[in-house]
């Protein structure tokens, strides 16, 4: 009973060191900071919750873990392995998630803003911009019904110039006409992906990035993983085409809806690209307005 009591006073006595005395010490600053914090480690979780780096950091922080233990126990077999970790574990880490830390960072570095200019640049209304979504509706729609497996990029904020080089230069006006011609069978450019940049179709037979995610599905083929890949690295909207099946797919963020007919993909993209950049476009408006009305 002498035992138990005198743990029990040694927790009271820890708690009242450590735990209280550390709450009535943190102020308005710390609270901000800790929230920042957890909103990083919250979208990096997220980021890398559904990806290869998922795995990889689960081996990353068993290594930290047995060299903490090592250290604590004073294991020198432990310890002589994982001697050097601290000191190359940065530069690991760095290659291990080349590819994640670029993908991240090329999300944080687009613009937050997915308007009108993320297809017209600005240049063209509104539409313009609904006439060159038929336009894409109609020949994704047409190539579904003949099975005629097609792979369209439309490029938003984050540039795919890289992309682009990896195929021919075409620059023209969206056309369902021209779609339909490229992704025809047997045509030199119909393996390849079709990338529209600013209204325009802007190159054809483009090579894309494929999706290392293991969750596929087994019965998705090529285009449909570099759909994923190019809409994991980019906020691209990336529409496919099956050649076996017809069926119709959208990718956005990684993630890929199917079973899309004609209406339903036109409703799609506008709700993206129209009702998006139209609300932004009025925000913008009235900022403008205020601060006319302002002076």
């Amino acid at each position: 009973m002498q035992q138990i009591t005198e743990i029990w006073k040694y927790i009271c006595v820890y708690v009242d060191e450590y735990v209280i005395s550390t709450i009535k010490q943190i102020g308005w600053l710390d609270v901000v900071d800790i929230l920042l914090l957890s909103i990083i480690f919250f979208f990096l979780y997220r980021f890398v919750r559904d990806r290869r780096a998922g795995k990889l950091l689960i081996g990353v922080a068993c290594v930290v873990i047995l060299s903490l233990v090592g250290d604590a126990l004073e294991l020198p077999a432990i310890r002589f392995v994982f001697s050097d970790f601290r000191q190359i574990g940065v530069i690991a880490i760095l290659i291990l998630f080349q590819p994640e830390l670029r993908s991240a960072l090329e999300k944080v570095g687009g613009t937050p803003l997915s308007g009108i200019r993320n297809i017209t640049d600005g240049a063209k209304d509104l539409s313009s911009l609904s006439a060159d979504i038929d336009g894409i509706c109609s020949a994704v729609s047409d190539l579904s019904r003949e099975k005629v497996g097609a792979l369209i990029v439309i490029e938003r904020s984050t540039k795919l110039g890289e992309y682009v080089k990896s195929g021919v230069i075409v620059d023209a006006t969206i056309s369902p006409y021209l779609l339909r011609n490229i992704f025809f069978n047997n045509a030199p450019l119909h393996d390849g992906a079709v990338i529209i940049r600013a209204g325009r179709v802007c190159a054809a037979g483009c090579f894309l990035p494929l999706s290392t995610k293991e969750d596929i599905d087994k019965n998705l083929g090529t285009r449909h993983r570099a759909a994923i890949g190019m809409s994991e690295i980019s906020d691209a909207i990336v529409i496919v085409v099956s050649e076996e099946t017809g069926m119709i797919s959208l990718s956005v963020d990684g993630n890929l809806k199917r079973n899309f007919n004609y209406n339903s993909l036109k409703q799609e993209l506008n709700r993206m690209l129209v009702h998006q950049g139209s609300n932004d476009h009025a925000k913008k408006h009235r900022k403008e307005k205020r601060s006319f009305e302002g002076k």
